[in-house]
């Protein structure tokens, strides 16, 4: 077995009780522990990326324990994309809230932040149901502490909505787990797919009942319509770099759809045949119209933010409810793409408030280096819109050629489509009111005017726009590394073989 595939997980969870109970009253120390500790999660995840690329299923048996009766964790090219981009994202977000001062509002921010990654590097590595869950638990409680880091009446509020759903959601998990496990024996996923392929369709009712039920639990994840009401104010509250970090946060939920109904419960197993994406695409298309009309509406500029991300997820959510391996490639694409631009318009947003002191989108006074955050925010504000020439335009172009199917040619693309003219509308007023027009408005005469931001604090956001451009510079590679990445995907019986042969016989 290779030992660095569990490294990921192994990494962070060693780190932070370190740093929770040895660093904490030094922050140069946890800051100098942390950036260490995330680098060589990049360094690992490159490492396996590369590893992956081969094409071949790498299982890793915990305790040297076959499948399904031990604990395994899988890493194939979607995982080990996906750890990749989250040891990126991690890095990006640790630059700015060191340098913009946000970890020292609060002792445990880096020993959260390593258990965040934990447990988002552990939901794409496992190969077990059960697990999926173990890792969800460990993202609630280091999120929720991350989110009312710094304190405050309104952000605890905002934290207490998004505990209350997530709970909520995870009794529903266990409810799934339960009746999935009473009906197959197992939760391997692998196991799962073997034992659901072979219930007859007149036995399968509560299979179905379970597959439903996961659906809705990682569409609460996801913030899909109709539970998508906890994201805009849990963003909106959260300190700007942990929304940032936040924004790989609903794609754990896409990817865990992506995984358990192609594998599991594919549009071609008989006892669940056409039940994930019946339900899933009109949701998706519902989200992505109430995150634009959001964004059209907002008045203040976090909130228009979160409404971005929340649209973003619809465009991305109609590509997975295909369930073909084209649409997954477009939905992986996107996938990325939405994450980098969320990430920069949270960071960029940071700045932008702490210099204006307060995120209501009214003409105010111009900051300092107004012009630079004008550029930077026109180029995040045209990737997540799709405009050219970013990956977003690419994206979306991906995902509208994966929709070309009568039954979902007509919704899927007047959706994206009016969507995006609403995106971009709302963001060029919010840029307007933002950059333009304060040139116009005399700061008062006895007002210190703000600090610049210094290399360090705009580093980030800039980074995750060329992120954005290196994307769509290298469209043609990263797709095709997504073509092999789906054609894993859909290869159930390849995946099946990997995990449940014994090594030793």
């Amino acid at each position: 077995m290779n030992h660095w595939i569990i490294a990921p997980v192994i990494l962070p969870a060693l780190l932070a009780p370190v740093i929770a109970f040895v660093m904490r009253h030094d922050i140069t120390l946890a800051r100098a522990a942390s950036f260490a500790g995330n680098a060589a999660l990049a360094a690992i995840a490159v490492g396996l990326t590369v590893l992956a690329a081969g094409g071949e299923t790498h299982v890793y048996r915990l305790g040297d324990w076959p499948a399904p009766f031990g604990i395994v964790l899988v890493l194939d090219r979607l995982s080990a994309i996906l750890v990749l981009l989250t040891a990126v994202l991690g890095l990006l977000v640790l630059t700015h809230a060191a340098a913009s001062g946000w970890d020292r509002r609060g002792r445990h921010f880096h020993a959260l932040f390593q258990f965040q990654l934990m447990g988002i590097c552990g939901a794409f590595l496992t190969g077990d149901a059960f697990n999926l869950f173990v890792f969800f638990e460990v993202l609630l409680i280091a999120s929720y502490g991350l989110m009312i880091h710094g304190g405050g009446r309104v952000r605890l509020q905002a934290g207490l909505q998004y505990v209350v759903m997530n709970l909520a959601g995870s009794t529903l998990f266990l409810f799934a787990l339960g009746t999935l496990y009473a009906t197959t024996g197992t939760l391997n996923i692998a196991d799962l797919a073997v034992r659901v392929r072979e219930i007859p369709v007149e036995d399968a009712a509560l299979v179905r009942v379970a597959a439903m039920l996961l659906m809705i639990v990682f569409a609460i994840k996801a913030a899909l319509f109709p539970i998508q009401f906890w994201l805009p104010g849990t963003y909106a509250n959260a300190p700007a770099p942990v929304a940032a970090l936040f924004a790989v946060m609903t794609k754990v939920g896409a990817y865990a759809i992506i995984r358990i109904h192609t594998i599991v419960f594919g549009p071609d197993i008989a006892a669940t045949a056409g039940l994930p994406g019946t339900w899933l695409f009109p949701a998706a298309a519902i989200t992505m119209a109430v995150g634009a009309v959001g964004v059209m509406g907002a008045r203040r500029l976090m909130p228009m933010l979160a409404f971005s991300i929340v649209g973003s997820m619809g465009t991305l959510m109609l590509a997975v409810a295909v369930f073909t391996p084209q649409a997954t490639t477009a939905a992986l694409y996107y996938l990325l793409h939405s994450t980098f631009a969320g990430a920069a318009l949270f960071l960029l947003a940071d700045l932008v408030v702490t210099r204006r002191g307060n995120d209501a989108l009214t003409p105010q006074p111009a900051t300092a280096q107004t012009g630079l955050y004008a550029a930077i925010f026109f180029a995040a504000a045209i990737g997540m819109a799709g405009m050219p020439p970013l990956s977003g335009f690419l994206g979306k172009l991906l995902v509208l050629d994966a929709l070309r199917a009568p039954e979902h040619l007509v919704i899927g693309w007047s959706v994206i489509l009016v969507g995006s003219l609403l995106t971009i509308v709302g963001l060029a007023r919010a840029g307007s009111v933002l950059f333009w027009k304060p040139t116009a408005i005399a700061p008062p005469d006895d007002s210190a005017p703000a600090a610049p931001a210094g290399p360090l604090e705009i580093a980030p956001a800039m980074a995750a726009v060329g992120l954005m451009a290196l994307l769509a510079a290298f469209a043609g590679p990263v797709t095709g590394f997504l073509d092999a990445t789906s054609a894993q995907l859909f290869d159930r019986e390849g995946y099946i073989a990997a995990v449940l042969t014994d090594p030793e016989g």
